[in-house]
């Protein structure tokens, strides 16, 4: 039986087979590679999804940049959706900054028509979810629980005739929504079935969350998390993305995220997502392997 499998269904069902079996026997958690990790090799978005299936994710999110240049340089998003389908590989999700959220309406509609763009193109390549941020928000804008409620569910609404979904991303840098308890209030206040969370342990720790309250977040509101560790210095207020660091080297709790993220139920992709400028002077496919080994290593240690 299995030989036929095989043969019917070609390499990349074989490698969704092992995939979904080694992630159900040895970790509870499918791990996506989020393309900034290796943004300073400057490779295209094909060989990305390359080296995320050959270094063994499950998954991969993109940026929305990388699309647009896939375009422009002649190819296609029915091309990257049957890379990825061939390489074995989910879209987990697609980063992008449309400016959703201002106060100024020009720019607020013209950031909600970007939406609408990057949501048909998300939606093309097999992605079913975009990060939603507080993009463009200036000291300027005057916003509270209830406006960007209001404005968060408009998106949450217009993705909803394109069969994506906008997730709330916590910045721990930005004026607003930079802690877990005010990304899940505004979800909250939604009252719409389709609002979720993106987190990430970076943000959660710049912006003061504490990691235990995630045990409070349900875990079908999650359906991304980006994963990566910090080291403790430089300190809290003057760290930055740069310094972010493969899971495991540094002092973030990771176990106490893992657990809460298993109490929670939760079903959907750790990504890793780094922007540090030493991994860019490296080997690609080795920044990838090593960055899944580790985040693997991380996991199954929180569990042990």
């Amino acid at each position: 039986m299995l030989s036929q499998s095989i043969a019917a269904a070609g390499l990349a069902a074989m490698a969704q087979t092992a995939t979904a079996a080694e992630t159900s026997s040895q970790q509870p958690f499918a791990i996506a590679l989020n393309t900034s990790t290796i943004r300073g090799q400057k490779l295209p978005l094909a060989a990305e999804i390359e080296i995320a299936a050959r270094a063994g994710y499950q998954g991969i999110e993109p940026w929305m940049n990388e699309i647009d240049e896939h375009v422009r340089s002649g190819g296609s998003a029915a091309d990257l959706r049957k890379r990825c389908a061939d390489s074995g590989l989910k879209v987990a999700g697609v980063i992008a900054f449309a400016e959703w959220i201002v106060d100024d309406d020009a720019r607020r509609a013209k950031g909600l028509q970007e939406a609408k763009r990057v949501m048909d193109l998300t939606a093309e390549i097999g992605g079913r979810h975009i990060a939603a941020p507080p993009a463009g928000v200036s000291q300027a804008d005057e916003l509270g629980t209830s406006k960007i409620a209001d404005r968060y569910r408009a998106l949450i609404e217009l993705g909803e005739t394109r069969g994506v979904t906008p997730q709330l991303e916590l910045w721990g840098f930005a004026k607003v929504l930079n802690k877990l308890s005010e990304v899940v209030a505004v979800a909250i206040e939604t009252g719409h079935p389709h609002a979720c969370v993106l987190a990430d342990s970076y943000h959660l720790y710049k912006g003061g969350s504490a990691y235990e309250s995630l045990r409070l977040v349900s875990g079908d509101a999650l359906h991304v998390f980006h994963i990566n560790d910090y080291p403790a210095n430089p300190p809290r207020a003057e760290i930055n993305d740069a310094a972010r660091i493969f899971p495991g080297d540094g002092v973030a709790p990771l176990d106490v995220i893992f657990k809460a993220l298993r109490g929670n139920g939760f079903q959907g992709m750790l990504s890793l997502e780094l922007f540090n400028r030493e991994y860019w002077t490296q080997d690609a496919l080795q920044v990838a392997r090593t960055g899944y080994e580790k985040t693997r290593a991380a996991i199954q240690a929180s569990f042990a």
